[in-house]
C-alpha cells in the first residue's frame, strides 16, 4: 500500500549538521533510488565508482565534483549526469544540498 501525496519542499527534507554529510532515501527500489545529502562546507565522498549513471541535482550552496580527474563546479540550480564506472568525487565548497537519482537498468 502506498502512502498519500504529500507536497514537500526538497530543501526542506534534509537539515545541515556541522561537520556533518547526512542523507535521507527518498525512494529505494530495485531499479533505483533517490537520496537526499546535504553537505556542510568542506565535507565530502572520496573517490568512488558506481556500475550505473548517477544523476546529481544540486538544491543549495556550492559543489566541486571530479569527475575522472576534471573538476565541475555546480551551483543552486545545477545538474551534471555522473557516468557509468567513471571515478568520481566531490567535496563542499561551501554547505551544499544535493538530490542522487540512480537509475539501476
Amino acid at each position: 500500500m502506498s502512502s498519500e501525496p504529500k507536497v514537500s519542499s526538497l530543501t526542506d527534507l534534509v537539515d545541515y549538521q556541522d561537520g556533518s554529510v547526512v542523507s535521507k532515501t527518498l525512494i529505494k527500489k530495485e531499479t533505483g533510488t533517490v537520496t537526499l545529502f546535504a553537505f556542510d562546507q568542506g565535507q565530502g565522498l572520496s573517490e568512488h565508482t558506481a556500475p550505473f549513471d548517477a544523476l546529481v541535482c544540486v538544491l543549495d550552496g556550492e559543489v566541486e565534483i571530479m569527475i575522472s580527474g576534471n573538476p565541475y563546479v555546480l551551483k543552486t540550480g545545477e545538474m551534471i549526469i555522473l557516468p557509468v564506472n567513471e571515478p568520481h568525487s566531490l567535496k563542499a565548497v561551501r554547505r551544499f544540498k544535493m538530490m542522487l537519482t540512480m537509475i539501476r537498468s
